[in-house]
């Protein structure tokens, strides 16, 4: 069983989103075992990661940061395919909070890291706040676990 999670920033833009796709493809296609992935199905990066984990037959686990996620979180014209990947998850996890915070999105990355193998990080490489992608990597850094960056060249954030 090969259980990784993903962390990764939010707005890329629609070009850099198919690079990760890609990217994300040959990465994960040749999993031994049963491939698991660990998503909290945020945006961009997350969602990404969910949709390729699926389309390679494999089991989504979810882990939302807060209640209200969903509906305070998910820009209008992603939940349908929010909604779509929920309902697809094998298991799916929320934190102890009401609303979408710095602290919930920490206790969800923290989640995401207990008991993976790996973690992807769609990550350009810069600083973050609490809860960010910056702060997931430096969390996996110091609990040992093995990450794979994946920023492809040419690869952009949106301005979102």
């Amino acid at each position: 069983m090969t259980r990784i999670g993903i962390t990764g920033h939010l707005h890329l833009t629609a070009a850099t989103a198919e690079l990760i796709r890609a990217a994300l493809f040959e990465r994960l296609r040749d999993c031994d075992g049963e491939l698991i992935g660990v998503s909290c199905l945020a945006p961009g990066a997350d969602s990404i990661f969910a949709e390729v984990v699926l389309a390679l037959g494999g089991r989504l686990d979810v882990v939302l940061p807060a209640r209200h996620y969903r509906d305070q979180a998910v820009p209008i014209d992603r939940v349908a395919i929010f909604d779509d990947l929920l309902a697809r998850a094998a298991s799916v996890r929320v934190m102890p909070y009401a609303e979408p915070s710095p602290a919930a999105y920490r206790a969800a990355n923290d989640a995401v890291l207990a008991g993976i193998t790996r973690l992807v990080a769609v990550w350009d490489g810069g600083d973050g706040d609490t809860g960010s992608t910056a702060d997931a990597v430096d969390a996996a850094r110091r609990r040992l676990i093995p990450i794979d960056i994946v920023w492809p060249a040419g690869a952009r954030r949106s301005a979102e």
